[in-house]
């Protein structure tokens, strides 16, 4: 199980990401754009994918990653249970969401991955 606190420290381990409210949730940023937010009451996270990451990520278990059940789904927004979620698949769809959103300086694959010490 993935805690709310595991989610944060891996959102935090990406190059230039700020944490700040959004609505009743907490947004990770790189810049000004959002890749994940976190509900801390239902411990459950939302990623920015695209169409065909979400589809890939959403096969392997769709109890654990699937998409928001409304228009921002069909933009690629989300869901991951943090409860339900594999580690290693949380870090991989995590950092598919922020190199979805992240400027191509920053969001080019390095040796070694944010988050890598999580797993």
């Amino acid at each position: 199980m993935t805690t709310n606190q595991d989610f944060r420290a891996l959102a935090l381990s990406f190059p230039e990401t700020s944490e700040s409210a959004h609505f009743e949730k907490i947004s990770f940023r790189v810049g000004k754009k959002i890749f994940a937010t976190l509900n801390e009451k239902e411990n459950r996270a939302c990623v920015k994918l695209n169409e065909i990451d979400q589809h890939v990520f959403a096969s392997f278990d769709r109890t654990a990653i699937y998409p928001v059940p409304n228009k921002w789904g069909k933009q690629g927004w989300t869901f991951i249970e943090l409860s339900k979620v594999n580690p290693d698949m949380l870090t991989d769809a995590l950092t598919t969401a922020f190199r979805e959103v992240a400027p191509k300086r920053l969001s080019k694959p390095q040796s070694q991955s944010a988050g890598e010490e999580l797993k």
